[in-house]
């Protein structure tokens, strides 16, 4: 097996399928894996080299799929499993890697295991493989601590015991139909090593992990404000110096012990199965612990997503992230936007701030579409490598409805694919299936004069050929004349190796 066939997920682009939105096969509509196997063809049309797939379980809902009642089961609005399987075989077929998610923080509250925990009552097994506390207070009326959940209101919800009283409480770092997994429990670990086997076994290629940064609760499960940290995974605004280690349960240096009886298992077959970390964590200096040799393989770069549009700040956030990858030989990645996220076109038609945010509501209010589109396709083009030696060639993930009609940014790129491989690959993906692509640069002036790039694109494009950073004009960014400037003088720094 070829180095580059063994680690293909270093320079892949990666197209994510929420199922239930992309594609109805049988009339009901309800996306579903008939109809994603009728599409496969336009996926990689699009050039890209793997999908990544939304969770396809059993589940009600409460969270869009991430309340899992079975980890080992397709959801039957989709299909069955057998049509999974073959789902898996076709997309390989086509030369698709297939990479699925999984949800290790918490079940839905219908999983077998949860049931079993309300039924079975305080102190039994069943409810130690959750996190269920008695209440504080004499008669147990407050909650056990003021964690708070990442969707509002506190992270605890009593139950009604079998007898009708008031019982315990349950821990929910999300919503309340997604109980936390004691992950310090033996059987819930084993529980998911079966699990990775038995989708690995079916051919799948790897899994992006939900929530990656949690799973560990520090022991006592200390109250949050003792140490004036916010209830949200991250902070906008990082103290130097101050990680996540600090917290109770982001972030905790125990959870790295879990990733790598996961590697053991990834890399007992052939060819090895990859993992890719959604971690939440304040600096690249804490990503790449995730990605130390025998962890996982690569991670959102959550940096790079959130960072405003301001030639300073992009600047600090790619140079830190291939200094701190660089230290563990681990590949970066270049994200814009996701599911859980504003798209870029919102983000980058905001005034810029210092502010790193991904929510709108972290953004000022007024809006200016064009300017957030122009520079979302600037910002498109910062993550598309010019050559081989270019150092932000690596993994790119995208999302669907980025490249949409209704679309938000890259129906409207250029319609030009440069010579090289990763950049023609790139650039294809981010486009409809149904535009011809166009080579470059014969045809630019032809585009100039049927109005889809302007002549100072033209130019923009000619640069590319060189430098990425070449792409992004001055007016890109807010009155940044001198910082644009800067990069441009120094651009050699961030593509080229030392």
């Amino acid at each position: 097996m070829s180095a580059s066939t063994r680690d293909w997920w270093r320079t892949a682009v990666i197209y994510q399928v929420y199922i239930r939105s992309f594609a109805d096969g049988d009339g009901d509509g309800l996306g579903d894996l008939a109809g994603l196997r009728a599409r496969l063809g336009h996926i990689t049309d699009l050039g890209a080299d793997a999908i990544w797939i939304n969770p396809w379980y059993p589940s009600p809902d409460a969270d869009a799929g991430y309340d899992v009642s079975d980890y080992r089961d397709i959801d039957p609005r989709f299909g069955v499993l057998a049509d999974a399987e073959s789902f898996i075989a076709e997309a390989h077929a086509l030369g698709l890697r297939v990479v699925l998610d999984i949800v290790p923080n918490h079940t839905s509250d219908q999983h077998q295991w949860f049931q079993a925990a309300l039924a079975a009552g305080p102190g039994s097994p069943e409810r130690d493989r959750y996190v269920f506390r008695d209440g504080l207070g004499p008669d147990g009326a407050q909650r056990p601590n003021d964690w708070g959940s990442c969707f509002g209101g506190p992270a605890w919800t009593r139950v009604v015991e079998a007898d009708g009283t008031p019982g315990q409480w349950y821990l929910h770092l999300f919503d309340s139909a997604q109980p936390d997994l004691n992950w310090q429990h033996p059987e819930v670990r084993a529980d998911f090593l079966t699990t990775l086997r038995f989708w690995f076994d079916r051919g799948v290629d790897g899994f992006r992990i939900d929530v990656a940064h949690s799973l560990i609760k520090e022991d006592g499960l200390p109250d949050i404000a003792e140490r004036a940290w916010s209830n949200l995974p991250f902070r906008v605004d990082p103290v130097p110096g101050v990680h996540q280690t600090d917290h109770p349960h982001w972030d905790r240096d125990e959870v790295h012990e879990i990733y790598r009886t996961w590697r053991e298992v990834a890399d007992s077959y052939t060819p090895p199965r990859i993992f890719v970390a959604e971690a939440w964590v304040p600096d690249p200096s804490r990503t790449v612990r995730y990605l130390r040799h025998d962890e996982l393989h690569t991670a959102f770069n959550f940096d790079f997503l959130r960072s405003p549009w301001i030639a300073a700040e992009l600047r600090t956030v790619i140079e830190n992230t291939l200094r701190e990858h660089a230290t563990h030989d681990a590949t970066a990645t270049w994200v814009l936007s996701n599911h859980d996220t504003a798209r870029q076109v919102s983000r980058y038609s905001r005034p810029q701030t210092q502010v790193r945010g991904h929510h709108l509501r972290d953004l000022p209010a007024e809006t200016d579409p064009a300017l957030g589109q122009r520079r979302a396709r600037a910002a498109a083009l910062l993550m598309s490598p010019s050559d081989a030696r270019d150092r932000l060639a690596s993994g790119v993930f995208i999302t669907p409805c980025e490249n949409n009609p209704a679309g938000r940014i890259y129906a409207s790129l250029p319609k030009v694919i440069l010579a090289e491989p990763v950049e023609r690959k790139f650039l294809k993906a981010l486009k409809n299936s149904d535009i011809e692509a166009l080579t470059f640069p014969e045809q630019l002036i032809e585009g100039v004069n049927e109005g889809w790039i302007t002549a100072e694109e033209k130019i923009q494009l000619e640069e590319l050929r060189e430098l990425t950073w070449d792409a992004i004009t001055v007016d890109d960014f807010d009155h940044a004349d001198l910082e644009a400037a800067s990069l441009h003088r120094n651009k050699q720094s961030l593509h080229r190796a030392a």
